[in-house]
This record gives C-alpha cells, sequence and structure tokens, in this order.
C-alpha cells in the first residue's frame, strides 16, 4: 500500500513539474523581440496619413451643410439735397449695429454741382440686418420723394470649399498630434529630432493658413456685402436743367471768334498753295496748251 501511494505521488510530482515547464515562463527572459512591438523607424507621407485618417470622415449628403455666400446691390435716386442725409442715416444705422452684425467697408460722395451728385456705399452685415435694411428702404426713398431703380441679389455657393478646407485643417491638425507625441516619446538622434521638428512647423504653418482661410470663407457665409448707389433725380425746371442753353449763350462770342480764328488760320495755311496751283494753270493755258493744239492740228 506504501509503496502504491509512492508511486502516486512521483507521479503526480512529475506531471506537475511537465506542466511548470511547458506552460510557465519568466517574463525577466523574454526576448527583446518579443517585449514590446517596435517604434516606427519613419514618419509616414502625408498622403499615407491622410488616408489611414479618412480625411477627417467626410459626412453623408444628407448631413451636409449648405454654405452660400449672398451678394446684394441696390441703387436709389433722390433729390440732390437729399443724397448725403440719406446716406449718412444709412452710415449711422451701420455703425449703431455695431461690427457684429455691420461694418462700413467703403463710402464716398461726389458733389459735382448744386444741382448733381452722386455716391456710394459697400456694406458687409449679417443676412438679417440686411434683410431690414431692404424692406425699410423703399419706403425710405419715398419720404424724400426719390425711389429705387435697381435691386440684385446673387449667392455663391462655398459649400465645396469650405467643406474640402476644413477636412484638410483636420487631417493637419491630427498629424500635428502624432508628430508632437513622436517628439515626446520617442527617442532618437539630434538629426531626427531636428527633421522632425522641422515637419512640425511646417505643419503649424499649414495650419495657421487654414484657420484663415476658414475664418475668410465663413464671414463671407455669416456676413453678406451690400453695395448701395445714390444718384441725382434731376428737376426738369431746375438751374440744371437750364444751364447748357444759359452755356450756350455765354459761349457765344468766343465761339464765333474761335470759328473765325480757324478760318483765317486755314486761309493762312492754304494760300501758298493756291498761289503755287494759280501759277501751275497759268503756265499750262499760256505755254504748254497752246502748243499742243498746233501740234493737233
Amino acid at each position: 500500500m506504501k509503496t502504491h501511494c509512492a508511486i502516486l505521488l512521483a507521479t503526480a510530482a512529475i506531471v506537475l513539474a511537465a506542466c511548470g515547464g511547458s506552460g510557465g515562463y519568466d517574463k525577466s527572459e523574454m526576448s527583446p523581440s518579443m517585449s514590446a512591438p517596435p517604434a516606427p523607424t519613419a514618419m509616414m507621407s502625408q498622403d499615407a496619413y491622410n488616408e489611414e485618417i479618412n480625411v477627417g470622415g467626410a459626412p453623408s449628403e444628407a448631413d451636409v451643410k449648405q454654405y452660400i455666400a449672398y451678394s446684394h446691390s441696390l441703387g436709389l435716386r433722390l433729390p440732390v439735397a437729399s443724397i448725403e442725409p440719406v446716406m449718412q442715416g444709412h452710415i449711422a444705422n451701420c455703425t449703431a449695429a455695431g461690427p457684429a452684425k455691420c461694418i462700413v467697408t467703403n463710402s464716398y460722395l461726389n458733389a459735382w454741382s448744386e444741382d448733381e451728385a452722386s455716391g456710394s456705399l459697400n456694406i458687409r452685415a449679417t443676412p438679417e440686418w440686411i434683410e431690414t435694411f431692404m424692406n425699410g428702404v423703399e419706403a425710405e426713398a419715398e419720404a424724400v420723394k426719390g425711389d429705387v431703380t435697381s435691386r440684385q441679389t446673387t449667392a455663391e455657393d462655398l459649400t465645396v470649399t469650405i467643406i474640402d478646407t476644413d477636412a484638410r485643417l483636420n487631417a493637419q491638425q491630427a498629424l500635428q498630434k502624432r508628430i508632437e507625441d513622436l517628439l515626446e516619446n520617442r527617442p532618437g538622434d539630434l538629426g531626427d529630432l531636428l527633421e522632425t521638428e522641422r515637419e512640425l512647423a511646417r505643419v503649424n504653418g499649414d495650419i495657421d493658413s487654414l484657420k484663415s482661410s476658414m475664418k475668410a470663407l465663413m464671414q463671407r457665409v455669416n456676413m453678406s456685402q451690400l453695395a448701395v448707389s445714390y444718384e441725382t433725380k434731376r428737376n426738369p425746371v431746375s438751374r440744371g436743367a437750364l444751364s447748357p442753353l444759359g452755356d450756350a449763350f455765354g459761349g457765344f462770342f468766343y465761339n464765333l471768334s474761335s470759328a473765325l480764328a480757324a478760318v483765317i488760320t486755314a486761309f493762312a495755311v492754304g494760300l501758298p498753295w493756291l498761289i503755287l496751283i494759280g501759277v501751275f494753270l497759268w503756265v499750262w493755258l499760256k505755254l504748254i496748251w497752246p502748243r499742243i493744239r498746233r501740234k493737233k492740228t
């Protein structure tokens, strides 16, 4: 019985030893190649990286937001005395709304005479502000006995441009984070570190440029353009309407003297030629032509 038990214990010990030798292992004896995945030896190219991140994951057509930039133009014909007050009122309304809603980008006023003037005003404002302005401008023109001569609205679709710029910006930002992680976690010699830092500086510059482009594009979408032109509404019995007749009478003697001067100048220039032609005719009629007639007879 004791012999049988000893044999069983020995067999169990052998089995346990075999299991420990085959299934267990010492982590300290692990080969270097098995300790961790190898670090990347070189940075992947921009195109490969863009393919890896799928360029930010483009949304489906149902999720795409439309980005439309609107431009408006408006023509007003007003009495000459009302052009400047109306124009200054439009500028004051835009200024009162604040730069977040309205900005005057350009304005000029030309007063040609007491009866004629013209002006122009360029504004960049939110669609709501421009809609309110356009709805009330006709009543404003009628109040000063003027009228609206033209209205025009054009739209430019910037959806593709904005989505493409945003996708490029996301890709560059992801690449920027990857390069920063490489600089922080990956050891290397000085040459590799300098090359990685130069690449990071290039990516940072591209990100700043793309952010500026996105800001300009979104400003065009969020704030539309408005161009207002002001021209004079002529009064048929005004002094300006009779000015051409007055100018004609005022310049009568000047025009007459100018015409006489032109005649005298033409005569002075043509007189030598008249004398030369007269001498040629006299020689022809008195000397040459009689000889020709005698030869024929």
